[in-house]
Formats: structure tokens, C-alpha cells, sequence
């Protein structure tokens, strides 16, 4: 038994993402597909489409928030770093895992305030809302103070054009054998070319449809 497949963090889940699969949103609806990935590539174009989308749910897949799960319990994680917390539904993977660990604390950063406290909720009804810090704000800011000495995992699912970046706040503490999930990662080749890069400090591979999984080298 894990506190990913028991009440009340089960059944929350199964609603949450049926909610998330029922959920449309009628901005993105009407762009081509070139229009959304240049939306996606562009900070500031992607950031005026999250304000524009700020009700979408944008979740991680089913199969991505368990695989989240396995990696921070395989590794036995006590430190993780998020950046997008949207409505929590990675969060709630990642703090279930946290809890069948022994504890810990997940430092998460979400840009828009009624995210933050729709996920507040919904990580108090799967009650880990204990192991969560939720900073609001610009990411680039609210990670870049008082964070754990030795971070184990990390999941990017923000702005992708920030994923450079969020990774250059962190990289000094993350330590030999940190995992970091990089969630629609082919938005942002500057970020694939950084962790692939040979002799570059990652060992890195895509996994399934939409993630990148790298590994920090020794």
C-alpha cells in the first residue's frame, strides 16, 4: 500500500484528471500548431498565452505523474524542486512520494495566483500539504533564494524557454545522481543541447512521448 494508490490521494487523482481531460480551453483551440510552438519557444509570447490560459489545467500525463512517483521513491528523494505547479496534480505525485520516503519538503513555484491556491487546496485534501512549500511568482526569483543544500529531483513543467535558466538556479546544488524531469522538453532546444551535450555534466535520454530524463553526473 502507498499513499499514491490509497485514499484520500487516489481518489483525489482519479477526479482531478478527469476534470483536467473534461477541461477545454478555447485560446488555444483556434492556433495551429506552428503558432503554438512559437508561443512555447518565446518567454514573453509564452508568458502572454499563460495569463490567457490561466484556467487551463495543463497537467502532466497519468503515466508522467506515476513515473514522477517511481523516480522520487527509487531514489529515496527528500529534497525536490518543481517549477509549474499549475493545479498541483504533479505536486501531489511528487509529495505522495515524499511521504512514503519518511518526509522531506517540495519547493514548487507557480506564476498565477488562482493556481496557487486551487493547488493549495487540492494538496491539503490529499493531506501533504505539510511537505509543500508553494512560492508565487516569477520562478526565476521565488528559486533563486533559500533552497535545500543538495537537491535530488527536479521537475520542470513551467514556461519551457525558462528551462535553461530554472536549470543554471539550481545546478550548483543538485547532487551526483539528481534527476531532472524536463516535461515537453523539444519546446526548448537550448535546453536539450545543454543536458545532451558530452561532457556537459548530464547523461540524458527522451522517455516516452513528451520527457526528458537527464541524470547529474559526479
Amino acid at each position: 500500500m502507498t499513499t499514491l494508490t490509497t485514499a484520500p490521494m487516489a481518489p483525489l487523482l482519479d477526479r482531478l484528471f478527469q476534470e483536467a481531460d473534461a477541461a477545454t480551453s478555447p485560446a488555444i483551440g483556434v492556433l495551429t500548431r506552428d503558432e503554438r510552438e512559437r508561443l512555447m519557444r518565446s518567454k514573453t509570447e509564452y508568458l502572454g498565452l499563460y495569463r490567457l490560459m490561466k484556467d487551463l489545467w495543463l497537467p502532466v500525463s497519468r503515466e508522467t505523474g506515476v513515473l514522477l512517483y517511481m523516480l522520487a521513491r527509487s531514489s529515496a528523494a527528500r529534497n525536490i524542486v518543481e517549477f509549474g505547479t499549475s493545479f498541483g496534480i504533479s505536486t501531489l505525485h511528487l509529495a505522495a512520494a515524499l511521504r512514503d520516503n519518511g518526509g522531506g519538503r517540495l519547493i514548487t513555484s507557480e506564476f498565477e495566483p488562482s493556481k496557487v491556491a486551487r493547488a493549495r487546496r487540492h494538496l491539503s485534501e490529499g493531506g501533504v500539504i505539510d511537505l509543500v512549500d508553494i512560492r508565487e511568482g516569477d520562478a526565476l526569483k521565488t528559486l533563486n533564494a533559500d533552497l535545500p543544500d543538495a537537491i535530488d529531483l527536479v521537475l520542470l513543467d513551467g514556461a519551457k524557454s525558462l528551462y535553461p535558466e530554472i536549470l543554471g538556479l539550481l545546478e550548483s546544488r543538485l547532487r551526483p545522481g539528481a534527476l531532472i524531469v524536463a516535461d515537453n522538453a523539444d519546446y526548448c532546444p537550448d535546453y536539450l543541447e545543454r543536458v545532451r551535450k558530452p561532457g556537459g555534466g548530464y547523461l540524458s535520454v527522451p522517455f516516452a512521448e513528451d520527457v526528458e530524463l537527464s541524470l547529474r553526473l559526479g
